[in-house]
C-alpha cells in the first residue's frame, strides 16, 4: 500500500485520492447531494471550522441548507453552476463564484444545470462582539477580485482577499493563495491562526511542522495554530489553494475555574 495520507498532533495531509465513494457523508434536508467531510472539530485536529466538499447533482439542493443559527458559511465553487438565493435575491455562481453568508441568514441553493455542482463550504460559528455589526452578504466571484502582490516577492506570491482585512466584524477569512512557478514562502511562519488549505491548481511541496511533504491539485492540509509552515512551488505552473483562517477575536481562555 502507498498513498500519502499523514495524520498529526500538528497537521493533516488528506491525498485527492482518499476522496472516494466509500467515504461521502449526506446531509438532512439536502436532496441529490452528497458530500466529503476533510475538516470538523475535534480534538486533536480542526478547532474552529468545519470544510465539506459539495456535489449537487442536476436537479438538487436544499431550501433549507442550515439548520444552526450561530454558524457562518463560505461557499467558493470549484464546478458547475448553481443557483444561490440570499434573501429572495437570486445569484448564479460558476467555478470560482465565491459567497459570504452570516449567521442566520436566509439562503437557498440549487443545481439547475446538466452536470455536478461541486463547491467548498466552509462553516464557522460566529463569534459576535457587542458594539460590532453583524458582517453583510457578499457574492462575487475571483475573477473580479484583483489579487495583492505580497511583498518583497517579485509578484510570485499573492493573495486574493474577499473580505478587508481590517474589516474587523469578520472572524474568519478564505482567501486564494497563488504562487508562480519558482516562488517559496521563504521562512517558516508560525501563528495563532489555524488553517485549512485546498489544493485548487499545480502542484507543490509544503513543509508542515519538521516535514516536508509532496502536495497537488485535489489535495487537503490542515495545519494546526503554530503549526511552521513553508513552501516551494517548483512548477511546471501554477500552485494555487484555498485558505482559511480565524482571525480578528480574542483567544477563548476556556471555563472560569473555582476557586
Amino acid at each position: 500500500m502507498t498513498d500519502r495520507a499523514v495524520f498529526t498532533d500538528a497537521y493533516a495531509v488528506i491525498p485527492k485520492g482518499t476522496m472516494r465513494d466509500i467515504v461521502t457523508s449526506f446531509l438532512p434536508f439536502w436532496n441529490d447531494t452528497r458530500l466529503w467531510v476533510i475538516a470538523r472539530p475535534l480534538s486533536g485536529f480542526a478547532e474552529t471550522f468545519s470544510q465539506y466538499i459539495m456535489e449537487v447533482a442536476p436537479g438538487g439542493g436544499s431550501d433549507k441548507p442550515e439548520q444552526d443559527p450561530d454558524a457562518q458559511a463560505v461557499l467558493f465553487v470549484v464546478g458547475g453552476s448553481g443557483v444561490l438565493s440570499v434573501k429572495g435575491a437570486e445569484h448564479t455562481l460558476t467555478p470560482g463564484g465565491y459567497a459570504y453568508l452570516p449567521p442566520n441568514t436566509d439562503w437557498t441553493l440549487h443545481n439547475h444545470g446538466d452536470e455536478n455542482l461541486v463547491f467548498h463550504w466552509v462553516r464557522k460559528r460566529y463569534v459576535a462582539v457587542p458594539g460590532l455589526d453583524m458582517p453583510d452578504v457578499i457574492v462575487t466571484n475571483e475573477k473580479d477580485v484583483p489579487p495583492n502582490v505580497m511583498p518583497d516577492t517579485d509578484g510570485k506570491w499573492a493573495t486574493t482577499r474577499f473580505v478587508d482585512p481590517t474589516d474587523l466584524r469578520h472572524d474568519m477569512h478564505v482567501n486564494i493563495v497563488t504562487f508562480e512557478p519558482g516562488a517559496v514562502i521563504p521562512f517558516a511562519e508560525t501563528h495563532v491562526m489555524e488553517h485549512g488549505l485546498y489544493v485548487l491548481e499545480g502542484k507543490a511541496v509544503y513543509r508542515l511542522n519538521q516535514d516536508w511533504v509532496e502536495v497537488e491539485a485535489g489535495d487537503y492540509m490542515w495545519l494546526r495554530a503554530f503549526c511552521p509552515q513553508a513552501c516551494y512551488a517548483g512548477g511546471p505552473g501554477r500552485f494555487r489553494y484555498l485558505l482559511y483562517k480565524d482571525v480578528n477575536r480574542h483567544m477563548d481562555l476556556g471555563p472560569v475555574r473555582g476557586t
